[in-house]
């Protein structure tokens, strides 16, 4: 498990909070990232990319209304533009 996935857990057993949700879905848009710089043409990953990325921007667009300082520590954590 990711170092910075404990770090955004709420308790234990976590794994459905938008905290964790984004943190994996980063990972997996990192992971296609890297993908990517090899097969410049596998448009089937490319769709699966961009759900990612989509995913994700809902999921912090909701964690900022929701609860924004949980927001500025993952922004911070993940190191994401925002």
């Amino acid at each position: 498990m990711d170092k910075k996935n404990i770090e955004l857990r709420l308790h234990n057993n976590d794994t459905g909070s938008s905290e964790v949700q984004i943190n994996t879905l980063t990972e997996r848009i990192n992971n296609l990232s890297k993908h990517f710089k090899n097969f410049k043409s596998d448009k089937h990953s490319s769709m699966g990319l961009v759900k990612a990325v989509n995913r994700r921007k809902k999921l912090l667009d909701y964690l900022k209304k929701n609860n924004l300082e949980s927001y500025k520590n993952v922004i911070n954590k993940l190191n994401l533009r925002k």
